[in-house]
């Protein structure tokens, strides 16, 4: 995941309790635990939910009837919210207090889930996981400038480190322990598991977190943009979810999508006429960060599609249990894990252009080698040298991706730039589920549930020929607009 930058300790922070240097270190480590906990949900359920879909479309099926665009829809909703305020959200950390925004978003996360677990239809999800997207657009920005502010110099870059390297470790194991919850409970425990999480975060978080706010923090915030945002892009979500099924010349997907480019065009315009606006164009001007954004937006939709198919198939046509099926996705989260501190060392010797063309490329040819198992196939000859090698591309990618963000803009711009690159990423993920689908329901031609084995996989053979393509349009941002060299130099 693209990272963040985060503002010194000493930069117009206003401290209501300690400073910075004077917070006592086991308080500090309280702190970091409690950022730790708190982010962890919104990672967790950004990656366990795949894995439930089908136990939660075949419950849900029963109850009032739940497709495939129903399935769509929860894993979007959240994406939706998460992309639309996560700019947002930091910036209400920045004017009213991390803390206090910290705490909201973790009770926002967790009233959804506790909601999430008690939904009986899929109207009830869908709010319910819009609402998670809320909680973590409030969390996750908030957790990481608590850091910032928190600690100072090495210690700074410990705790994000350790912040980093948790938010990994989650996200390898939540596919595993939610199919088990799954199998030996019910899909319902993915969301309840969230509770005592939050409990222990707010907990920790009201005994060592400071409160801390920005004093030149903006008078008003891009309220307008966050609604224009969401609106494009929630009226373009669901013209492409609805076109498989009504066709796409039905006046509800053309209007749909015709709505959802008109509204984005009018983000962009007032995005250049507000005083602070949420994703300032000047950024752009940058080839780097122009083409490190596309290069975002293409490598991460190809990956958010494939992992949103890749469970359907593997429980529906390879007869993977829940647990065995989040297993699958094991090697991907291990090599991001275990692999990313390496990458440091590798741009420095070659240089971000190449390391953001050869990832792509590593990463296209692990996505297609998911396209060759058929009804037979073993997990370690069919779908983990795949994993494995998709996992490497994604690792050569990641690290040099962000530091080209960071140093393609000033440094009073870099924490901005960061959550621009975070908000594409997540808007990449949204349009992949909604657009993948299209793929997925044309190739397949009925539903999901009771589809023959050999249906289901020739249609993901559409999905990843269709991310393989996406994933070296990405390696062609990297050669095209990053500018040559070992190291991009920021911008002054």
């Amino acid at each position: 995941m693209p990272g963040h930058v985060l503002a010194p300790c000493d930069e117009g922070i206003i401290q209501a309790q300690t400073a910075c240097s004077e917070s006592p270190l086991p308080r500090k480590g309280f702190a970091l635990a409690a950022t730790v906990l708190g982010s962890s949900m919104a990672f967790i359920d950004g990656s366990v939910v795949n894995v439930a879909l089908p136990a939660i479309q075949s419950d849900l099926a029963g109850r009032q009837g739940a497709n495939l665009a129903d399935m769509q829809w929860v894993i979007n909703a959240y994406l939706l919210a998460l992309s639309s305020l996560v700019l947002v959200g930091g910036s209400l950390g920045d004017r009213f207090g991390r803390r206090t925004i910290f705490i909201t978003g973790i009770a926002l996360f967790s009233v959804a889930s506790a909601a999430c677990g008690f939904a009986t239809g899929t109207l009830a999800l869908i709010a319910a996981r819009a609402l998670q997207g809320v909680g973590a657009a409030l969390l996750v920005p908030t957790s990481l400038a608590i850091l910032g502010n928190l600690f100072e110099g090495k210690a700074r870059g410990k705790a994000i480190s350790t912040w980093a390297a948790w938010a990994a470790i989650t996200a390898a194991a939540a596919p595993v322990l939610g199919g088990w919850l799954v199998d030996a409970l019910s899909w319902r425990a993915i969301f309840f598991l969230n509770l005592p999480i939050a409990v222990a975060a707010v907990a920790l978080a009201l005994y060592a977190v400071p409160e801390s706010r920005v004093a030149r923090a903006p008078a008003q915030l891009d309220w307008l943009g966050a609604l224009l945002v969401a609106l494009g892009l929630g009226a373009l979500t669901y013209g492409l979810t609805q076109a498989p099924a009504q066709g796409w010349r039905a006046f509800s997907v053309l209007g749909s999508l015709a709505l959802g480019l008109v509204t984005l065009l009018a983000f962009v315009l007032v995005q250049a006429r507000v005083r602070s606006p949420m994703m300032p164009l000047g950024l752009f001007r940058s080839p780097d960060f122009m083409g490190a954004n596309l290069l975002t937006l293409l490598l991460y939709f190809a990956l958010s599609g494939v992992l949103f198919f890749l469970p359907f198939v593997l429980i529906g046509a390879f007869a993977y249990s829940a647990t065995a099926a989040g297993a699958a996705l094991l090697p991907l989260s291990l090599a991001l894990g275990l692999l990313s501190s390496a990458t440091g060392r590798l741009m420095q010797r070659f240089g971000a252009r190449l390391m953001l063309t050869i990832g792509p490329v590593i990463a296209a040819a692990g996505l297609a080698l998911l396209a060759l198992p058929s009804e037979g196939w073993s997990y370690w000859t069919g779908f983990f040298p795949g994993m494995l090698v998709l996992g490497l591309g994604m690792t050569l990618a990641v690290a040099p991706l962000t530091t080209t963000v960071m140093n393609a803009v000033a440094t009073s711009h870099a924490g901005i730039a960061s959550g621009v690159n975070n908000a594409v990423a997540r808007v990449a993920g949204l349009l992949a589920v909604a657009a993948m689908g299209v793929v997925f329901s044309l190739a397949l031609g009925q539903q999901v549930q009771g589809a023959p084995p050999e249906d289901l996989i020739r249609a993901f053979r559409f999905v990843v020929l269709a991310a393989v393509l996406c994933a070296l349009g990405a390696a062609a941002c990297g050669a095209l607009f990053i500018k040559a060299g070992i190291t991009p130099e920021r911008q002054s």
